[in-house]
Formats: C-alpha cells, structure tokens, sequence
C-alpha cells in the first residue's frame, strides 16, 4: 500500500474511533436526555450531574493520557479503551439507578479520552514519523459526523422505540465500529526518528505561553460544553420549539463535521492563533442565536456556528499541542484537555444549578457567551505576545 492510501486508512481508523467514542458513547446522552427526563423521570439536576460526571471521567483520562510516556503502552490502552465505550453504552440501557447510569458516564468519559488523545496522539505520532502533513482536521472529523450520527439515530427511532431500546441500539452500532478503529491504525513505532532519518526533537512552549493558552481553552471548554450537552434541552423548552431539538442538534454535528478540515487550511493562511481567534469570536454569537427572536431559524444557525467553531478550536489547540512534543504528542495534548475538562466538569453542574434557580436552560447561554469573551481575550493577549510566535509554525511536510 502507497504511503498516501496508508495515510487515509490511518485517518478514517481515527474517525471511526471517535464515531464510537463520542457520537456513541458521549454524544448519543444529549438527544436521548429529553426523552429520558420524560420516560425515565430524569430529573434536571440529575440529568447536570451526570453530564458533570462524564467529564469527570473525560478529565481523568486526560490526567492519564498526560503521565504516560510509553507509546506502545498508549497504543494498548486505546484499544482497550474502545471496547469499553461499547460496554459503557450498554450499561445505559441496563436499568434506571442513578447510580448505573454515573457509572457508565464515567466510562464513558474515559473512553472519549482515549479516542480523542490517545488515538489523535498515536495518529499525530504516525504523521509525522512518515513524513506527512502534521494535521489532524480529518481525524477530528468524527466528532461532527459523531454528533450528527447520533441525533439523526435518535430522530429515526423515537417514534417507534423508547429510550432503552434506543440504547440498545447504540450499543450495537458501537460494537460495528469497532472493527476499523482497532484494526486499521498501525502498531506504534518507539524510535524518535522519521522514516527518513530525520530526528523528532520537542520543542515545549514557555510557562508563558502554556499558561495563556490553557486558560483561554477552559474557557472556551464552558463555551462549548453547555450547548454540546443542553442544547436539545433549550431548544425543546422554548416557546414554539417543542420537540424540535434532537433536529436541530443535528445541525450542531453538521456544523462540526468538515469544520476540522477548513481551521487546518485556514491556519495555514493566518496562523493557528488568528485562527482559534476568529472561532472563538464567531462562536460568541452562534451560543446566542437560539435566544434571539426568529424561532427555529436562529436556533438552527447558532447550533451550526457553534459546531463548527467548537471543533475547529479542539482540532487547532491539540494539534499545536501535539507539534510541541513530537516524541510524546499525548503529553501536552493530554494537559490541555486537563484545562478545558475542568470546565467540562464545572459547566454542566453550574448550568444545573442555575435552570433550577432560574427555571429553564436558557441562563447557561449567558454564561457560555461570557465564557468564550474571555477565551477571545486571552487569545487576544497571546497573539501579541512575542513568545507565541511558536506556537504560530508548524512542519510544512507534504
């Protein structure tokens, strides 16, 4: 096999783990959560602290992801994280215990870890070792086609099927992904030269940097997580809108799909910084726009904005990530997602806390907004700064 069909075989293995890390076992909660707050007496605050819980698990995956140093010993744990998002989704459907359904969002929150870091690591790893391009805009494709996949399954089954049935379903499908995310991505090479001979050598940002870039990404983590989880929720409870919110959820994973792919060119015209800029400022109104008078029109086009720009920051950020420590991408790739899963844990459990007081969603989209403003002025601050302009390059390989 050429060294380019061996690259999209790599590619797509990462897509398909993604599509059952996220669009299975993480994303398939949002448009399933209104109809289990009616068929299986979900509460609101409950339904907050398992969002909450699964971003607990997403953040101890990134701690681990992180601390590792062994690639093989990565590779092994990937594989074996993709077996357990099948069994995580299956555990949803087992019975209605909180405590069953906290379980398995803790897995599964360690699972998207796994897909997310990991596999990205391991493909990143592969890139460049080979030569090739160092992006990952194609892989993190399978976020959107994820999020997409899952509200149209949810969309097609809900009139027919109840929501354990419809987790039932999910788990098979899991169980068909498994194939090509385990037995399309290489065995790991440990050597620290390319198959040219060149060397991988980590060039680490300064404090300076690491630490505006972080904290612009937990912000930007509360940005995105209160309309990845409730948006279905704020759409159905607004006036008119009804029922309407697996549909436009559905436009959240449409947005995201190919919005991978366009940051990646983009970057290589303005640079990653003016890049994740511009997303972060175009997002701001997309977190909006379900609020703003014109019904279902609105809700449509923010959710679009809001996946495309809610990815093409993740792809951005973990890529620079990777770039910084070629031999050992998870490294700061895993202490990146540590920041933005800190706000995954807090966002959910905030918003919660203030549909209660305030009696619906809506109030978590300020927050959200705000949120992203501060992420925009970090980013701002970082632009300028002279120490930023490594995070600005990258390998021009083929």
């Amino acid at each position: 096999m050429d060294i380019k069909a061996q690259r999209w075989k790599v590619l797509v293995a990462g897509v398909f783990s993604l599509l059952l890390t996220l669009g299975v076992a993480r994303f398939a909660y949002t448009p399933l959560l209104p109809l289990m707050r009616r068929q299986a007496a979900l509460g609101i605050q409950e339904a907050g602290w398992l969002a909450a819980i699964n971003y607990a698990g997403y953040l101890s995956g990134a701690l681990l992801s992180s601390l590792i140093k062994d690639i093989v010993l990565k590779d092994r744990l990937f594989r074996i994280g993709m077996v357990i998002a099948v069994i995580s989704t299956a555990m949803m459907g087992l019975g209605h215990e909180f405590w069953l359904w906290a379980v398995s969002r803790f897995l599964a929150g360690l699972t998207s870890a796994a897909g997310m870091l990991l596999g990205g690591a391991l493909i990143l790893n592969w890139l460049m070792r080979q030569g090739q391009r160092p992006e990952l805009g194609i892989n993190f494709a399978g976020i959107g086609l994820g999020i997409a996949g899952s509200a149209t399954v949810v969309e097609l089954l809900s009139p027919g099927l109840d929501w354990q049935a419809q987790w039932w379903v999910f788990t098979a499908i899991g169980t068909l992904l498994l194939w090509p995310a385990l037995g399309w991505l290489p065995t790991p090479d440990r050597s620290t030269v390319t198959t040219t001979g060149a060397r991988l050598a980590d060039q680490p940002p300064t404090r300076r940097v690491l630490t505006l870039l972080m904290t612009a990404y937990f912000f930007a983590g509360i940005g995105y997580v209160v309309s990845a989880t409730f948006i279905v929720a704020i759409v159905d409870a607004l006036p008119g809108l009804a029922g309407r919110g697996t549909l436009v959820f559905l436009w959240f994973g449409i947005g995201a799909a190919p919005s991978s792919i366009l940051f990646d060119y983009l970057a290589r015209r303005i640079g990653e910084i003016n890049s994740l800029l511009l997303a972060a400022l175009i997002q701001i109104a997309g977190i909006l726009m379900p609020l703003w008078p014109g019904g279902l029109l609105f809700a449509d086009l923010g959710t679009l904005i809001c996946g495309a720009t809610f990815v093409g920051i993740v792809s951005l950020v973990l890529t620079m990530a990777g770039r910084y420590y070629p031999t050992r991408p998870a490294r700061m790739m895993g202490r990146m997602t540590l920041a933005y899963g800190s706000a995954q844990i807090l966002g959910p459990a905030l918003t919660a806390t203030l549909a209660v007081h305030f009696g619906g969603y809506a109030i978590g989209l300020y927050l959200a907004a705000a949120s992203m403003a501060a992420s925009a002025l970090l980013l701002l601050i970082l632009k300028y700064d002279s120490q930023a302009t490594a995070g600005q390059s990258a390998p021009n390989t083929r």
